[in-house]
């Protein structure tokens, strides 16, 4: 016989745990990514796409990287999932049921990137431009995975406005998606006109992405516990 309560106890304990580990797991993410531009071979966070960090004597870490950012996405996914369940139980939302599978496809394209180095000239040049058919799939999965993300955080974002949820990082949700619209603009302009700055693009399109998930996360974690 259940115990009554015992089933939102759990799914509570599981929501913050999955939020928990989002917010830890983009953490550890922007660490690793941090400490792998200071070791060899120097990459320019500037000119050279954060891709590039996977290819080289430490590029194993920056795979495990990808990997996790994979594992934080489905955390993040579930976590939402389950706070949607608590306090939405009787709707069905178009966003969300849209917004959710973008996001952990976004996450697997994370992933796939491990298992596809991308190509680097010998002068370690920035380019977008390949040379190989694993340099083919990373270029192709990675920008796939951008636009992913970006819609997906989009689309919960209006959800999360349309139902008036967590309110006290709603300001923050909207601002990382606007930095990762801003990103995302950057990356275009500079695969055609200004190759130089690919790097910086990128990354400010994944602040907005990793800046969403912490923030959204951060609100699940604060919640009531029911």
């Amino acid at each position: 016989m259940a115990v009554p309560g015992t089933n939102t106890r759990t799914s509570v304990v599981l929501r913050h745990r999955m939020a928990t580990t989002a917010m830890v797991g983009v953490v550890l993410y922007v660490l690793i990514d941090v400490a792998l531009q200071f070791l060899p071979p120097h990459y320019s966070p500037i000119s050279d796409a954060e891709s590039n960090l996977a290819v080289g004597p430490y590029g194993w870490i920056m795979n495990l990287n990808f990997l996790s950012r994979a594992v934080f996405c489905v955390a993040a996914v579930v976590a939402i999932t389950l706070t949607a369940r608590a306090l939405l139980p009787r709707h069905r939302d178009p966003l969300l049921g849209l917004g959710l599978p973008l996001l952990l496809v976004g996450g697997a394209s994370s992933a796939v990137l491990a298992f596809f180095p991308t190509d680097v000239s010998a002068s370690q040049e920035s380019t977008l431009l390949t040379s190989t058919p694993g340099g083919v799939i990373h270029l192709a999965v990675a920008s796939f995975g951008f636009i992913t993300a970006f819609s997906a955080i989009g689309l919960l974002t209006i959800w999360l406005r349309v139902r008036r949820l967590l309110p006290q990082v709603l300001p923050w949700a909207i601002a990382f998606s606007a930095i990762t619209v801003a990103g995302l603009l950057l990356v275009v302009a500079a695969s055609v006109w200004l190759p130089g700055i690919i790097g910086l693009a990128e990354r400010v399109a994944l602040v907005g992405i990793l800046g969403w998930t912490f923030s959204v996360s951060t609100g699940i974690r604060c919640l009531p516990n029911r």
